[in-house]
């Protein structure tokens, strides 16, 4: 592991948000492991054991930078160091985000604005404070990580699937904004990863009160992700070979669909002859678990 105050010039640099575990992790030590000096940054660096015995085992490239993407003087502050450090960021990948999970009218609007200030804001606030320095250097490519529910809805899930969609249309905007500046801008849309994502998500106690007209399907919701987790989810590292791919490609797609289930579920929404069609089959499924 690289370490701290030491540079690499010559190495591209990458900036990978969220990087304690899961997909952070896995795609923080498959850029470093591919040549890029990788800042591996986290809200709390007590959560780093792991990544610091895989990088300091191989010798990586990476180094830690504490980033809160909620918190402006820590984003401020963590791209100042690069910055200082290596004067360019090639590769800004933004994968911080949790679930909230729960029917609409279970969830507070405080714990909704809080799902869409670290999935969404949080990422246009790193984003933002980037690009003046991508623009500088005249190119880069900036990675989103999506999600499957950013392309279809699921129940459950109204205020993580929203803030999903939301980010495909900004990347999109944002794409044709950035393009001049020879900076390129992709999402990938992992389908369910096995990762700790599913045990971290936020469930309100609203959600498992037994007098919530919605417990039936919340349990049957929580049946289904748990299956699908268990039985049909990629590993963190499916994930991490799609960003890598995205940033060494000369040309990348918009978009880059990441574990079989989500390949799966785009291809029977592209298929089904009508919405309601594919509503009916996804309901369908939800029954089975």
């Amino acid at each position: 592991m690289q370490k701290e105050g030491q540079e690499k010039k010559g190495n591209k640099v990458a900036v990978v948000s969220g990087s304690s575990s899961g997909i952070g992790l896995a795609t923080s030590l498959a850029l470093a492991r591919n040549g890029f000096y990788t800042y591996a940054t986290m809200r709390n660096l007590e959560k780093s054991a792991g990544i610091i015995d895989a990088a300091a085992k191989e010798k990586l490239p990476l180094q830690l930078v504490q980033l809160d993407v909620n918190d402006e003087r820590s984003v401020n502050s963590a791209i100042a160091k690069i910055t200082a450090e290596q004067g360019r960021i090639d590769v800004l990948v933004n994968n911080a985000g949790y679930g909230l999970f729960g029917a609409l009218e279970d969830l507070s609007i405080e714990e909704i604005k809080a799902q869409y200030e670290t999935n969404f804001f949080g990422l246009i606030r790193l984003t933002q404070a980037a690009l003046p320095l991508m623009r500088k250097q005249n190119g880069g490519i900036i990675v989103n990580v999506g999600s499957v529910a950013g392309r279809i809805g699921f129940p459950g899930t109204a205020a993580y699937t929203s803030t999903k969609f939301a980010l495909e249309g900004l990347t999109e905007a944002i794409s044709y904004e950035l393009e001049p500046f020879g900076i390129k801008v992709v999402i990938v849309e992992p389908g369910v990863i096995k990762t700790n994502f599913l045990n971290g998500m936020v469930v309100p106690r609203k959600t498992s009160d037994p007098n919530s007209p919605y417990l039936q399907l919340m349990q049957q919701m929580n049946a289904t992700l748990s299956s699908m987790r268990e039985n049909g989810s990629s590993s963190p590292e499916v994930v991490a070979k799609a960003v890598l791919q995205a940033v060494t490609v000369e040309n990348p797609e918009l978009r880059y669909l990441a574990g079989e289930d989500a390949v799966t579920l785009m291809e029977m929404r592209k298929k089904a002859p009508s919405d309601e069609e594919f509503r009916q089959m996804l309901k369908q499924n939800f029954s089975q678990h």
